[in-house]
């Protein structure tokens, strides 16, 4: 999701708010020049510019659709599909690294990249899609004095726990019935993996996670020296073997489902995608290559 992202404008029709398609930006075209480069102004997005502001959002995950919009309205609705096409190609071919290879990019991410370093793009272009947020610290809205309040997801107050043994047990007696249910389970292993045991059509690797992060204050300290247990299809490690055999400094990285499977040591990774920092790198230098 993007911070630049206005809230939805409204009409007054009969008393009764009703929801009307953003501006393209997200302040008034009647706005007095500020400090800073000049934004050009936008005209407001039409029906089907929304409409497909609105799917190319969804299919993103973007839950605000202001810089989608500007996409949109400068650059027309086939050119901002097309965009879409090549970030879904991109993330089905194993996603998009950042430069400094610390993790990739979202789907939203991949798409504003593209958008942002195509050679056909003007600097007028590109200055109306990501405006300098000195242009964009001045623009106001009637929906931006009053936000809508966020919807609250339901908690029971408690005290701050003292993390013992009883405690955990009473966390696994949950009712069934007050168990929420997960719609997406993704985890990613970034290491040097040991020797690759051969399976025929998968190979299966072993990690140990030394190293506990920084956590916010309040959580239990996690348990260090947790064993992975990774499953990888042989196609995309061959690639990934070869690269780390020809660099001992690269590392793989390996997104998949992750699983407590009783078959197996800790935690058991099933891979759906793999790749290394260097080959992540690389791909990221021929994307952004004119």
């Amino acid at each position: 999701m993007t911070n630049d992202d206005a809230p939805l404008s409204l009409d007054i029709t009969n008393g009764r708010e009703q929801p009307r398609p953003p501006a393209v930006g997200d302040g008034p075209t009647d706005a007095p020049p500020g400090p800073g480069p000049v934004v050009p102004a936008r005209p407001r997005l039409g029906p089907e510019d929304w409409r497909a502001t609105q799917e190319i959002a969804a299919a993103l995950g973007e839950t605000a659709h202001g810089k989608v919009g500007r996409v949109v309205g400068r650059l027309g609705t086939a050119r901002a599909r097309a965009f879409l096409a090549r970030a879904q190609e991109i993330e089905a071919g194993g996603g998009l690294m950042l430069p400094d290879g610390s993790r990739r990019r979202t789907p939203g991410g991949v798409f504003f990249h593209l958008v942002r370093t195509d050679a056909t793009l003007t600097p007028a272009d590109r200055a109306d899609i990501f405006p300098p947020k000195s242009a964009r610290a001045g623009r106001t809205t009637t929906a931006d004095a009053t936000p809508p309040t966020p919807p609250t997801l339901p908690m029971t107050a408690a005290p701050a726990p003292a993390w013992t043994d009883d405690a955990y047990r009473a966390l696994t007696q949950q009712p069934q019935n007050e168990i929420g249910r997960a719609t997406t389970v993704k985890i990613t292993v970034i290491g040097r993996p040991g020797t690759a045991v051969d399976q025929g059509q998968a190979v299966v690797l072993a990690l140990t996670s030394e190293k506990v992060p920084d956590l916010p204050k309040g959580l239990p300290e996690p348990p260090a020296g947790t064993r992975y247990t990774v499953f990888v299809a042989r196609k995309p490690w061959t690639k990934v073997a070869e690269a780390l055999a020809a660099d001992a400094e690269d590392a793989a990285i390996i997104e998949g489902y992750a699983a407590l499977d009783p078959r197996v040591e800790g935690i058991a990774v099933y891979a759906t995608s793999a790749t290394t920092k260097r080959l992540q790198a690389a791909k990221s230098a021929v994307m952004a290559t004119p």
